[in-house]
């Protein structure tokens, strides 16, 4: 039993597909629908993503549920505990600030109404989710919690100020966020790992290009570091696999890249390569070298 919550689009909604494909029964939550679109004002709707399940042969829920709403994910995970009285998998993938953020600004620059609501969606819809999940998950031994960041946390330690301080503070409390949980879930057999995609070839990313999942190369012309880019179904297999470790445990309390987990588990992307985003950042992105992949996918 799992519920991935903020699964209307990119990991999440990968994420979402891949438990399903491997058996598990899926609980996908997302605020965008065919009802109504979020503040993301994206086209994707959570209905697709049910949609998307089913087609891979999985058994799923999708339902709209916005996580800063405290009796929407009260009657979430009662609804999960009536129909299944179990939950074994929370991945908390929530987020939605991308709007929000005003990249290369300092803090008194940063529009302050677009800076706390980025805090809002990004941290309190997390800490409001575990607070009604857990009590379920811990039920049971062996119960996961996926908290789903941008960056590892041995990357994030040192200030990203090209994304700023809301953006930042979002990504610097999912480590705390799962360091907690991993913590407070240890005594009951359960764990809380932080899981980062690399460069993520998401919807919203492939129209910034103006390019499709089928041509994305096309975008290097404009970025040439996007030769590192990955799809969502990469990150969402690497979850799956992880989701499937009798040794997940293992992992507590740490961070860890689609592209370890790939390595790890033995995955590819899509289209068979293996990249290795963070590393790849570090050792060429972030120093100024020319973009090349070679050795990195």
């Amino acid at each position: 039993m799992a519920l991935v919550a903020g699964a209307t689009r990119g990991a999440g909604r990968a994420i979402a597909v891949e438990l399903a494909r491997a058996g598990a029964v899926v609980y996908a939550t997302g605020r965008s629908s065919r009802a109504g679109r979020s503040e993301m004002d994206r086209p994707e709707t959570i209905e697709e993503t049910g949609e998307f399940i089913a087609a891979a042969g999985g058994d799923g829920v999708a339902l709209r549920v916005d996580h800063l709403e405290a009796d929407q994910v009260r009657g979430l995970v009662e609804r999960i505990d009536a129909d299944h009285g179990r939950l074994d998998i929370l991945v908390n993938d929530i987020f939605g600030g991308d709007v929000h953020a005003e990249f290369g600004k300092t803090i008194w620059e940063h529009d302050l109404t677009k800076g706390l609501r980025m805090l809002r969606v990004g941290i309190d819809t997390h800490a409001v989710t575990s607070h009604f999940a857990l009590p379920l998950l811990i039920r049971n031994p062996g119960g996961l919690v996926i908290e789903m960041t941008d960056g590892t946390f041995e990357y994030n330690r040192a200030y990203r100020h090209q994304v700023g301080v809301y953006y930042d503070l979002v990504k610097g409390a999912v480590e705390r966020l799962t360091l907690a949980q991993s913590h407070e879930l240890a005594s009951y057999g359960s764990a809380a790992v932080a899981v980062t995609p690399g460069w993520l070839r998401s919807e919203m990313m492939l129209d910034l290009f103006g390019v499709t999942e089928e041509n994305w190369r096309d975008a290097t012309v404009k970025e040439p570091h996007f030769v590192i880019s990955e799809s969502p179904t990469y990150v969402g297999r690497g979850v799956a696999a992880l989701a499937a470790d009798p040794d997940r445990a293992r992992w507590s309390g740490r961070s860890v890249s689609s592209g370890q987990l790939a390595q790890v588990y033995g995955l590819t992307d899509v289209d068979g390569s293996r990249p290795d985003a963070w590393r790849y950042i570090v050792e060429v992105q972030d120093p100024g070298r020319p973009a090349d992949a070679t050795g990195y996918r």
